[in-house]
């Protein structure tokens, strides 16, 4: 009867054991489940904030070349009279901007209406610059009254656009 009870007691133990292997191995598989899930997450959020840090970039940019001085100083005007040079710089930002306007789903809407301000106020000094010049002004009289603008109001906005950049990207990272 003795070792009866030994067997069945034993029998209970290795049962109880083996149980406790079963739950056991159950558990890892259900952590490296839930790891492997956590790890997917974390990379769609990686992801993401690449993305967005792409958007801030490609939008400072824009605003660096979207900037008076830099747009005249790299946008060519030998040879163009002022009308035609006129032209040309306001398409030059009208196409950079289209060619980014993608980037606004990244970006917050405030940063978004600064570069739409950006774009619209440079095209308005350009237009109202131009329109004081003479018919017969070359591009070159453009550029000098452009440039003489931005240095005499040193207030231009793609400044200020570039630092709400800057400050939004910090906060993603």
């Amino acid at each position: 009867m003795y070792f009866l009870a030994i067997d069945i007691e034993f029998s209970v133990l290795i049962g109880l054991c083996v149980l406790c292997l079963l739950i056991l191995t159950w558990l890892i598989i259900e952590f490296s489940r839930m790891r492997e899930e956590l790890k997917e997450r974390a990379g769609i959020s990686n992801d993401a904030v690449k993305l967005r840090l792409q958007a801030y970039e490609r939008l400072a940019l824009f605003a660096e070349r979207a900037g008076l001085k830099n747009l005249v100083s790299r946008t060519e005007h030998n040879g163009l009279g002022a009308g035609m040079f006129h032209g040309v710089l306001i398409e030059t930002i009208k196409s950079e901007f289209d060619y980014n306007v993608s980037q606004q789903i990244y970006v917050s809407p405030e940063v978004w209406n600064a570069i739409i301000k950006l774009k619209d106020q440079n095209i308005y000094i350009i237009n109202q610059l131009a329109a004081t010049l003479p018919h017969e002004a070359s591009g070159f009289d453009l550029t000098k009254r452009i440039l003489e603008y931005s240095l005499a109001e040193q207030t231009e906005l793609n400044k200020i656009v570039l630092d709400a950049l800057q400050f939004e990207a910090k906060k993603a990272m």
